[in-house]
């Protein structure tokens, strides 16, 4: 019986789905009476739906719909229905004089209204017009612009940060980059909830190739909806088996202009404060906007001390573990005695000891993310100091191994980019299991795996590990160190921009002549 009631069930949604179907591909009516029916039907239980039946001096009816939460009320009592009750329209006056907003659209098909409501418009039906009016009147919460929390700028840097709001973010691009070279695309996907994507590029420095590839890897999605950024990056990365990022997310207007402005595609996707860009190289991940808001000298410093945080995060424990179990004969004896001592009450081999303690660093850095700021600086610091100290203490853990995972953790923290932080916190655990089996062997041949891994990915056709493979000597100005300004007359090649040209020549000064 509970079968037979399934079965019909289904058969019902698949009838009403039919008949909904039939209904948003046909066209409207010229009778505001009957397009209020069906209007009614797709909206049915939906609370906010909003109906307003409007007489006008001419005699016809007109009927108002939109979903309220998503439109401005102003605009609708000032645009469109005190025009509607007081104007002087007559049958003759075309439709569009019948209310004073701005942005006016005629729609004929009943998906094309299904859409616009949905996205906070509203629709205007008149007795005897086969086609309604699209009005723009939406209006949804905003928060207000502040500075990302992740992306801080230390010094001199923009403290503004992109927002849920696709025309504001888009906006605020504008504002870095006032030229009408700057082209935006606008691409609609998503089965269940239609999403705004935008993409947006310098019509004369992008790769047209790199942009048809962004666009088609785009367009052919199905899916219902789009609801982050991350869904869209992972949905058109060229390899999902890599823990490295092949495209990067920003909150920071200024950081996409900078990419804008070197050849990159910014994707704006609407409801969500992140703005993907690609292509990526592996080396771009470790470049900040503080980079270029100070001295060279100091941010080159600062920039091998990311490409070093690397190296450390990925192999210090490895090497640790490698050292203690194969390779001891190269510590030297004084500290081979210290260290022979500290692991003197440690019943655990090395390898169980480093996972231990990377596994607990990693649940507080966790918990520290998750808990409400306060709570989550409390957890930090009782971590760190109250559970290494007792762990020390109880012979669970040795204390060059608490020396070990302190430095790992701050290696990994120094990584400007989280998503490459977060690769990096997953290979670590490979390349100890690899130092635990064939000592310093297995570290070998684990970097070996890196980087013939870097080698073959690439990020929307351009290689990822560009500019060192391929060699381009050029890009090097910018890559491991940040050389002046001044030397950086052009645009990385890496990028395959359509435009070298950055920077042109200074004129010699008077005094120089």
């Amino acid at each position: 019986m509970s079968f037979f009631r399934y079965f019909l069930r289904g058969k019902q949604a698949f009838r009403r789905q039919k008949k909904d179907h039939d209904l948003l591909h046909s066209m409207i009516a010229s009778s505001a009476s009957i397009n209020l029916q069906h209007v009614s039907m797709l909206f049915s239980g939906i609370p906010e739906f909003t109906i307003r039946e409007i007489p006008l001096k001419t005699g016809q009816k007109s009927i108002l719909v939109y979903m309220d939460g998503l439109v401005d009320k102003n605009v609708i009592n000032t645009d469109i229905l005190r025009p509607l009750l007081y104007g002087e329209y007559n049958e003759k006056d075309s439709l569009e004089s019948a209310v004073t907003i701005g942005q006016i659209k005629k729609v004929q098909k009943w998906s094309e209204i299904e859409q616009a409501l949905l996205i906070g418009k509203s629709i205007l039906f008149i007795d005897g017009h086969d086609s309604a009016l699209e009005l723009e009147t939406q209006n949804w919460p905003e928060r207000a612009i502040q500075e990302p929390q992740a992306e801080l700028s230390v010094k001199n840097g923009s403290h503004q940060g992109f927002i849920e709001t696709a025309a504001q973010n888009i906006a605020m691009i504008r504002r870095y980059i006032p030229s009408r070279e700057l082209k935006v695309k606008e691409l609609m996907i998503g089965e269940r909830g239609r999403v705004k994507i935008s993409l947006l590029y310098l019509e004369d420095v992008a790769n047209p190739q790199t942009l048809q590839e962004v666009e088609s890897r785009i367009t052919s999605l199905h899916v219902d909806t789009i609801l982050t950024t991350g869904e869209l990056k992972e949905l058109i990365e060229d390899n999902l088996y890599t823990p490295f990022p092949q495209l990067t997310v920003t909150e920071r207007p200024d950081t996409a202009s900078s990419h804008l402005l070197e050849g990159r595609i910014a994707i704006v996707v609407d409801r969500t404060p992140g703005v993907l860009i690609g292509p990526m190289t592996f080396s771009a991940f470790f470049q900040t906007v503080d980079d270029y808001n100070i001295g060279w000298l100091a941010a080159s410093f600062i920039r091998l001390l990311h490409f070093a945080g690397f190296f450390i995060a990925i192999f210090t424990p490895a090497f640790y573990i490698a050292i203690i179990s194969f390779h001891y004969e190269v510590i030297p004896l004084e500290l081979l005695l210290s260290v022979a001592e500290s692991r003197n009450r440690v019943p655990f081999p090395p390898l169980f000891e480093a996972l231990l303690m990377e596994l607990v660093l990693e649940m507080l850095r966790e918990a520290g993310v998750r808990l409400p700021t306060p709570i989550g600086q409390t957890i930090g610091v009782v971590g760190g100091i109250v559970i290494g100290q007792a762990a020390v203490q109880a012979g669970l853990v040795s204390n060059i191994m608490v020396i070990v995972v302190s430095i790992t953790a701050i290696a990994s923290f120094i990584i400007p980019n989280i998503e490459m932080s977060n690769g990096i916190r997953l290979i670590r655990f490979p390349m100890m299991l690899l130092a635990s089996a064939f000592g310093i062997v297995g570290i070998i041949s684990g970097m070996m795996a890196v980087f013939v891994h870097l080698l073959s990915l690439e990020s929307l056709g351009v290689p990822y590990s560009a500019p060192i493979s391929p060699l381009r000597l050029s890009d090097m100005k910018d890559t491991f160190v940040r050389l002046p300004i001044q030397t950086m007359k052009k645009r990385p090649v890496s990028i395959r921009p359509s435009q070298l040209q950055r920077q042109r020549n200074r004129k010699k000064s008077r005094e120089d002549q």
